[in-house]
Order: structure tokens, then sequence, then C-alpha cells
């Protein structure tokens, strides 16, 4: 059994698409599922989070932090997966996304120096650690940055 294997027990979910309201017979007529009166019984029952006039939870808490809206999300790849490519091959983002090493580049892609590269490599991508840079250059590679 794996997480991605989970699911809930035959029965244990209903469709949103169920028709309420359509007499006895259809299993949720009279009330319609909001059993007798209360506030939660009647139209206009109050949004998700409203307590009565009480200062709700998420007003009471404080705000925390900030975004910052110059913030680049760039994609780190450690060395080791560029020796699925040939020697003497040049590697940029594209064809990093061709050989599905990176699905979505986003702002940029770094070349960290965790690994072992094996191949001579010309690699074009936007930044690279200095220890990545350097492994490169030992093997007679290239590192620009793009």
């Amino acid at each position: 059994m794996n997480l991605s294997n989970l699911r809930p027990a035959d029965g244990a979910t209903h469709n949103d698409n169920f028709r309420r309201g359509r007499g006895h017979g259809s299993g949720n007529g009279k009330t319609a599922g909001k059993g007798h009166k209360g506030q939660k019984a009647r139209s206009g029952a109050p949004r998700i989070g409203f307590e009565g006039g009480q200062m709700p939870l998420y007003r009471r808490l404080p705000k925390r932090g900030f975004t910052n809206i110059n913030t680049k999300q760039i994609v780190s790849l450690n060395m080791d997966v560029l020796n699925r490519f040939e020697d003497g091959a040049e590697v940029t983002i594209e064809k990093l996304v061709e050989a599905g090493v990176v699905k979505n580049p986003r702002d940029g892609v770094k070349i960290l120096g965790g690994g072992e590269l094996t191949k001579k490599l010309n690699v074009k991508v936007t930044a690279f650690s200095e220890s990545a840079k350097a492994k490169i250059e030992e093997l007679g590679g290239t590192a620009q940055e793009a």
C-alpha cells in the first residue's frame, strides 16, 4: 500500500450533483439533508468561518510576513543528472526540458555541485554554483550563464 493508492472506502463519498428536496422516495426529501430547524436549516445561513458575531479566528490571529513580488523561482539540479547527455553535447534549458529532467523551468535553472559528472559537456543555463562550474571545466567542458 502506498499513499498514491489510498482512496475512500466504497460508499463513503457522495456525488455533489445529488438532487435534494425531490420527495421522500428520493431518500433526500422533506428537509433535504438539513435536519430540523435551526440557523443552518434555513436559507441565508452564515458563511464559512462565521462565529456568531464573535471576532473570527482568521481575524484574531496576527498577520505574518509578506510576499516579495520580485522573488524568482529557480529550479536547481545536481551534476549527476547531466550524465544522461552524450559526451561533448551542448546542454541548454530547452534540451533539459526535452529530456524530461526539468518539467517547468520557471524563472531559470541552476546547476549545483552534488554528484559526479563523467562527461565533457557545454552547459548553458541561468546559474552555476562555484563547485559545479569547477567540475564542468575540470573535465574540459564549458559553463556559460545564459
